[in-house]
């Protein structure tokens, strides 16, 4: 249904006309899971608002609860649950007898209504819902893409469906695409296809933790094909089997485009295959999104604002140190400023930067491209990650000829970094000069600020918490704002939506200076460090959990897993 006629007899109308002509077709042509988005994206209105709109304007009652009919929606299609987005429910109150109830999350066209009476030879009635909603009910029941690998026949559906059906490598392609626009919408960071003996699993990095996604049972029939298609998309080698191959894919249009990082690895029983996810339009753009804390943000932009120097962050792989990198080219991005970054790869494109890509193949490593840029006249370099002494020489060399330089290490804490300089080779003196500031960061799940509940857990055993994360328990006498995770629709029932860093900022000050010249421990540097006034990472952790940001389970659980880790 076109939203110009949707729109006729409701307000609708007006907010429609005033779309310039290259929205109006972006939601013409966007899957019909992705209409409402499109579409409040284009006007800027919130999406219940439209689906509001939408209900006087077409004289679909819209319900904000409905109760599905899952078992006893065996003689509904699979494939018209997933195509048409609509799902039989119970009927409610305004609902006429004898006809079938059916949840939708846009207005059926005259062709899909055709195509359902033919199939159910009855009277429907449609509803109006929530698209997240429908969209989570009939992913937690039929799997994702299910009625993609649909191999029975469409029988019933008349001749307009014979003409719509489609060879294998036309389903395929829309499975691929469905799993990745079900992971857009679950706000994953990673996809994973992982073979198995006797199926193909697929799971979703969300919030950091790996979910499990539920699939067609004869998913396993079409893994190699699966496989090619995301190879072909990723303009890998689809006859190359036996090497691990890296790609990308730009996906989507417009504002709803997403940077997939494609990686595979040959296994047992097939090639394994992981896509990293980067959407440009959901990355933090301040330091404050990322969860520093107003005083470490103020110390950070100072070193920011500095013309020379290094600052270094750490972390382990997917602690995002690159997405605090990218927040802070954001940031001093400028016209005065001439920026050049050296990574691997370029994950977030940045307006105003120069971003080159290491490629080992023609020998660009880190320290031949960061010789290069020391060459075109940069204010400040960017490099992705010291892994080696020459590149840790060629950068501490560039800060102290005037240049700010920002990197990243793998080391579990901000005093380990100054350590691993030292192993690498680098003199303690000129580390000493050059460095100016470390950052360790770690990552841990954010409340759902919809549903979120008071905290009213004992004062006893917040002050036990509080002795374990290594902060003075009298602190617990102020935290009035600690909340639980309770779980509503917003955030799939988890408690959680998205993450939040904790922050480790060691300053190098005169005292930190001279420990480093005499090579100091790790120890005795974050001795130092803390005596000094730097915040723990299980200390900014309790910082988040006591305003409300995050869970206190939720830090415990880092410290639980930094004890075991070692760290």
């Amino acid at each position: 249904m076109r939203i110009d006629s949707i729109a006729s007899n409701s307000g609708l109308g007006k907010i429609i006309s005033q779309l310039d002509p290259e929205a109006a077709r972006t939601v013409e042509t966007a899957e019909r899971e992705d209409k409402l988005n499109c579409l409040s994206v284009a006007t800027g209105i919130d999406a219940r608002e439209l689906l509001a709109l939408l209900a006087h304007g077409t004289g679909y009652p819209l319900l904000t609860a409905f109760d599905p009919e899952v078992e006893e929606s065996a003689g509904f299609p699979e494939r018209l649950i997933h195509s048409c987005g609509a799902l039989p429910i119970h009927p409610p109150e305004e609902c006429e007898a004898g006809s079938l109830c059916l949840a939708t999350l846009w207005p059926p066209s005259e062709r899909i209504k055709q195509w359902v009476y033919a199939v159910c030879g009855q009277e429907v009635q449609w509803f109006l819902v929530e698209p997240r909603k429908l969209i989570a009910v009939i992913t937690s029941n039929f799997g994702v893409g299910a009625a993609s690998l649909d191999e029975s026949d469409s029988e019933g559906i008349g001749g307009a469906a014979k003409e719509e059906e489609e060879d294998e490598n036309a389903a395929i392609i829309r499975f691929v695409n469905d799993v990745i626009q079900q992971a857009m919408r679950d706000r994953a960071t990673d996809i994973h296809f992982e073979p198995r003996k006797e199926h193909l699993d697929i799971r979703y990095r969300i919030d950091g933790r790996l979910v499990p996604v539920r699939v067609p049972a004869n998913l396993v029939n079409f893994q190699s094909a699966i496989i090619s298609r995301i190879k072909i998309m990723s303009r890998m080698n689809i006859s190359e089997k036996r090497r691990p191959q890296d790609g990308r894919i730009t996906y989507g249009k417009g504002r709803q485009e997403v940077d997939v990082r494609v990686s595979t690895l040959p296994t047992m029983y097939g090639e394994s295959v992981s896509m990293r996810l980067l959407n440009e339009q959901s990355q933090p753009t301040s330091i404050q999104e990322l969860g520093f804390l107003p005083d470490d943000a103020e110390r950070i932009n100072r070193v920011l604002d500095l013309p020379h120097g290094i600052m270094l962050i750490t972390g382990p792989t997917g602690s995002g140190k690159s997405t605090t990198l990218a927040s802070f080219m954001r940031q001093i991005g400028t016209p005065e400023r001439r920026i050049i970054t050296v990574e691997d790869p370029i994950e977030y494109e940045i307006p105003q930067i120069n971003q080159t890509q290491v490629n080992s193949e023609i020998g660009l490593t880190f320290a031949s491209a960061l010789r290069s840029v020391l060459r075109q006249d940069p204010d400040v370099i960017m490099v992705g990650e010291i892994r080696d002494r020459e590149t840790a020489d060629i950068a501490v060399r560039a800060s102290l000829t005037g240049h700010l330089v920002l990197s990243t290490l793998h080391t579990n804490d901000a005093p380990g970094a100054i350590v691993r300089l030292v192993d690498m080779g680098i003199e303690p003196f000129l580390i000493a000069s050059s460095v100016k500031m470390v950052i360790a960061q770690r990552l841990i799940r954010r409340l759902c600020q919809n549903c979120a509940v008071p905290d009213d857990t004992p004062i006893e055993v917040i002050r036990s918490c509080l002795m374990t994360l290594g902060v003075d328990p009298a602190r617990a006498d102020a935290a009035d704002g600690l909340r639980l995770p309770a779980g509503c629709d917003s955030c799939s029932g988890l408690g959680f939506r998205g993450r939040v860093g904790m922050f480790e900022l060691l300053q190098v000050d005169e005292a930190i200076h001279s420990l480093i010249v005499q090579r100091a421990s790790a120890h005795d540097i974050r001795r130092q460090a803390l005596s000094n006034g730097m915040r723990s990472l299980q200390a900014c952790g309790w910082e988040h959990a006591a305003h409300g940001q995050s869970a206190l389970s939720e830090v415990m659980r880092y410290a639980e897993m930094a004890e075991t880790s070692g760290e």
